[in-house]
């Protein structure tokens, strides 16, 4: 089985993905039953890896980030030496290869 690490950045997507849909939406129910299939999603990882499709399927970059997809996220991951890095959850129509890739110029 594969350990899990989590990004900060990742977590604080997490907070704001629940903080939105909470509190801008008023839905807490909706927030909550989100985060949870995120999260289980995540925990899937450590045993499946390699379930998420290649980033570079999607955009014109080289890079061995994968992703999921929950719902109207993407969950963005990458393996190494048996651990499963989650470094950002991104809404699906954010410029999330923008974001991944701040410091890299990336023409779309």
């Amino acid at each position: 089985m594969y350990k899990l690490k989590i990004s900060p950045e990742a977590k604080h997507d997490l907070v704001e993905i629940k903080s939105y849909i909470s509190q801008d939406l008023c839905n807490q129910h909706a927030a909550e039953n989100l985060v949870s299939k995120i999260i289980d999603k995540i925990s899937g990882l450590q045993e499946r890896p390699g379930i998420g499709a290649p980033l570079s399927s999607v955009v014109d970059i080289n890079t061995d980030y994968r992703f999921l997809v929950c719902v109207n996220y993407l969950i963005f991951y990458r393996c190494e030496d048996e651990i499963v890095f989650v470094s950002r959850i991104l809404h699906g129509r954010r410029d999330y290869a923008r974001i991944l890739f701040a410091d890299l110029s990336v023409d779309e």
